[in-house]
């Protein structure tokens, strides 16, 4: 990765007429900015990836009269999760609600990626056109409950039915 901010192009300007002209200030200025970069460059990908919860709907499975969902879960956080409740609502593929049901993601290990399953009772997987995380009325762990677990929660899915907050 590069960085082209520490180049010898500098700015140029010009002091007032009866100023002196000192290039000390504006050397010092880029000598700041070219050290402080690689911190800035490391750094911040780093921060945008920690401390997220990834959920992604993998796929849609016929079960009977039901509907299998298949879920990946990525706590790419430090917290053990005791409980993870989201409260879904599935749309049918007209847009109206087909089903509204609660769905328990724990337990969640810190740094682990695991696969959970849930049967949509009496509802067709065709008949599936999205799905809504409405809220998650329960999150806690181990030592405390944890606020605020939607906003850290990042949603995808690999299906056509789309997953959504």
């Amino acid at each position: 990765m590069s960085f082209s901010v520490c180049n010898d192009r500098r700015p140029s300007f010009s002091p007032k007429k009866d100023q002196p002209r000192s290039k000390a200030p504006a050397a010092l200025g880029w000598v700041a900015v070219c050290l402080m970069a690689p911190v800035f460059a490391v750094s911040t990908p780093a921060l945008a990836e920690d401390g997220k919860l990834e959920v992604q709907l993998n796929k849609l499975e016929a079960k009977d009269a039901a509907c299998r969902a298949f879920f990946v879960v990525n706590n790419k956080t430090a917290t053990a999760y005791d409980t993870l409740k989201l409260d879904l609502v599935l749309f049918q593929t007209d847009g109206v609600i087909g089903k509204r049901l609660l769905v328990n993601l724990a337990p969640l290990k810190p740094e682990k990626r695991v696969i959970k399953q849930f049967d949509f009772s009496d509802m067709a997987c065709d008949q599936v056109g999205s799905i809504l995380v409405n809220d998650v009325p329960e999150c806690a762990a181990a030592s405390a409950p944890v606020t605020d677990c939607i906003s850290s929660m990042t949603l995808t899915s690999l299906s056509q039915v789309p997953l959504t907050k």
